[in-house]
């Protein structure tokens, strides 16, 4: 294999990269001077991950303290206005004479500033996230109910009579029966509110009670937000439509205390979600998703909903590109917002200011988890890039493109095994092109590297922050370019990225990838004549496409992708969506014969790697199943490599660290010509 010329980095020691510590999210404190951050490590068993809570210094002086350390973790950190900290965690109460029952699921715990964690809050089942307002002890949080339980008591006796009964059965009678990688029901989430009647801290015990009666649906992606003074709570529902593709999901703004729903946003043609009151709670700020359908792509922006009425203003009108994350300061005197959106191959913080202007604050990586200061003069956010994991990083609230102050935090994967750069080129309409590329230490035009294309997923994704998952710096240590491409369909290039691309899964982003991929093996650093490619998801979709239409590459690795557009359509979770992209099968069926690979299967060559998870309910298993089966009737070279307690994502370390070498050794076989070496354990 090519060894690295600058000697070995976490990445040529796949057990060592998959260790590395993982900052997920941060929180800071009402008066600003303390910043919290989840952080996921390896237990000690090395088979799993398990988060804990470390103490972030903002003045970037002293070293990280870790405060929690329990075998079941701790996440999901927020202050209350006394300056607690809140987090969730499934250990173990600390009152001994807490019933068993009890312990079951994630629970609210409190941890003073001196003093130990006790558990504020507990629900049969656990407890799936949680939210306080700003400036009072008013808590709010999402749990499970069963169907004909009114509160927590019920459905935990519920639980165990279907429990000492040993009934796992589920009756769906509308709406979804799966979502990504789990069953959905019986259990339906619901927003509890506690302390709303007094706007004090809450305590165990304290009054409870279920805001939403009729329940939010099967899927909650965003959990409740009270507002400043706790008397009101908004949250997302899911609304089971007429017909299937009908269905989407409200924002709904309730009294805390009642649960009288106040307002609901809910528009035709529309979904709605990520509610975020305002500073002075006079208006809720959320997410307006535009549908898509068989002839427009889907849009996001954020919108203001004024309280009591509902009147509802479009805050980000002209704006190119989509908002994700948004973060408001705590002064109600500051009107400003602050969010993220994907941009030419980076994901910057921006700022918009009362009268409307936008200010891009970062001109670089990839931002979340976004804390305003109490004074609204400096920001906290998590920064990653291509070449970069997630690290806390302290920002100018108001100063545009800036570089961040680099905060000490736990992780990081030290030297990395080659470079980044970018490739540009142009589509066949004319439209200008991007992709990040990946050179490994040493490639140049005497010592050329062999090519790895990965298209992403999605397809509305972009390449431009870091990830564990498909990482390209294992590969660039064994001495493989990778090229990250951006192609039709991709987010942060405007819409008319999406519009050249809509209703053609297979065509412009599949011409555009091949003109990129062009444009890079033109390159002397780059062996054209060794090339491989692997995707998942949409990208395995793309992968399974190509291999249809082109036998340029030595190899492909096809990854949770699909196979049989028509059969995929009906059994994906997602199902009503694909339907009203694709449309109706039955009447109109142009598009499913268009772009599904399987009606070509005949027209593969290129020796190729399958991978899929028994418990991917995006794209079902089947998928992968009947490709596997197709190239050996075809008498393609293939391998499937199976997970049956994996889903969508390959995620647990022992897994990983499987699909890396398999990947790795897949690739140096039939680029490399070295012998195939079956990866340990399988």
């Amino acid at each position: 294999m090519p060894e690295s010329p600058g000697g070995t980095t976490a990445f040529h020691d796949l057990s060592a990269f998959l260790a590395t510590p993982r900052v997920t999210g941060l929180a800071l404190s009402p008066d600003g001077t303390r910043l919290v951050a989840s952080v996921q490590s390896l237990d000690t068993h090395g088979t799993g991950h398990v988060s804990g809570l470390w103490d972030i210094d903002p003045a970037a002086i002293r070293e990280p303290v870790r405060l929690t350390r329990s075998h079941a973790g701790e996440s999901a950190p927020a202050f209350a206005a006394d300056g607690t900290l809140y987090f969730l965690s499934g250990r173990p109460d600390t009152d001994p004479g807490a019933a068993k029952d009890d312990e079951e699921g994630a629970g609210v715990w409190a941890l003073p500033e001196r003093g130990e964690a006790a558990r504020v809050a507990r629900h049969p089942g656990g407890i799936a996230d949680f939210t306080l307002a700003r400036d009072t002890g008013v808590l709010a949080y999402t749990a499970g109910l069963l169907p004909g339980a009114a509160d927590a008591e019920a459905h935990g006796k519920l639980r165990k009579d279907r429990a000492d009964a040993k009934v796992t059965a589920i009756l769906y009678e509308s709406g979804l029966t799966r979502f990504w990688d789990s069953d959905l029901g019986p259990e339906e989430p619901h927003t509890f509110v506690r302390g709303a009647h007094r706007g004090s801290p809450v305590l165990e015990g304290d009054d409870t009670a279920a805001v939403d009666t009729g329940g939010q649906g099967f899927i909650n992606e965003s959990g409740p937000v009270l507002s400043p003074d706790g008397t009101r709570v908004a949250y997302t529902r899911f609304v089971h439509g007429r017909v299937p593709d009908g269905n989407h999901t409200v924002v709904v703004v309730a009294d805390a205390a009642t649960g009288q729903e106040l307002h609901i946003a809910d528009r035709d043609g529309y979904q709605y979600s990520a509610p975020l009151f305002t500073a002075d709670g006079s208006a809720v700020l959320c997410v307006r998703d535009r549908l898509a359908t068989y002839e427009a792509s889907f849009s996001y922006t954020m919108v203001r909903l004024d309280l009591p009425g509902g009147a509802e203003s479009d805050l980000l009108e002209g704006f190119a590109n989509w908002p994700s994350e948004t973060a408001i300061s705590p002064r109600p005197d500051d009107t400003g917002i602050w969010f993220t959106a994907d941009e030419l191959g980076h994901a910057p913080v921006f700022r918009r200011d009362p009268d409307g202007t936008v200010t891009r604050l970062t001109a670089s990586g990839a931002y979340t988890s976004l804390c305003v200061a109490p004074d609204g003069r400096t920001l906290y956010a998590l920064r990653s890039a291509v070449d970069a994991p997630p690290t806390p990083v302290r920002l100018d609230a108001a100063a545009p493109d800036q570089e961040p102050v680099m905060l000490k935090a736990p992780g990081g994967v030290g030297r990395l095994p080659g470079t980044l750069t970018e490739v540009h080129t142009e589509g066949d309409d004319g439209s200008p092109l991007r992709s990040w590329l990946v050179l490994p230490e040493g490639a140049c035009a005497e010592r050329p590297a062999p090519l790895l294309v990965f298209p992403h997923g999605g397809p509305q994704a972009s390449w431009n922050s870091w990830t564990w998952r498909w990482n390209p710096w294992p590969f660039a240590a064994r001495g493989y370019a990778v090229l990250l491409p951006d192609p039709a369909l991709s987010v942060g290039y405007g819409p008319q990225m999406h519009e050249r691309g809509w209703g053609q899964w297979g065509g412009r982003p599949y011409r555009d990838l091949m003109a990129m991929t062009d444009t890079a093996e033109a390159r002397p650093d780059i062996d054209e004549t060794r090339s491989g490619l692997a995707g998942a998801s949409y990208g395995g979709y793309m992968t399974n496409r190509i291999a249809t239409l082109t036998d340029r590459f030595n190899a492909i690795v096809s990854q949770a992708s699909i196979w049989d557009l028509r059969s995929f359509q009906a059994d994906s979770d997602a199902s009503m969506y694909f339907r009203r992209i694709f449309g109706d099968p039955l009447t109109r069926a142009e598009r499913y014969e268009q772009d599904s690979p399987a009606l070509a299967a005949d027209r593969i060559r290129t020796p190729m790697l399958v991978v899929h998870g028994a418990k991917d309910y995006r794209v079902p298993v089947g998928q992968g199943m009947a490709l596997f089966q197709d190239l050996q009737r075809c008498e393609v070279p293939a391998q499937f490599l199976y997970f049956p307690d994996e889903g969508h994502w390959i995620l647990r370390p022992g897994h990983a660290r499987l699909w890396y070498a398999a990947l790795l050794n897949f690739f140096d076989h039939h680029l490399l010509g070295t012998a195939w070496r079956r990866p340990a354990l399988l």
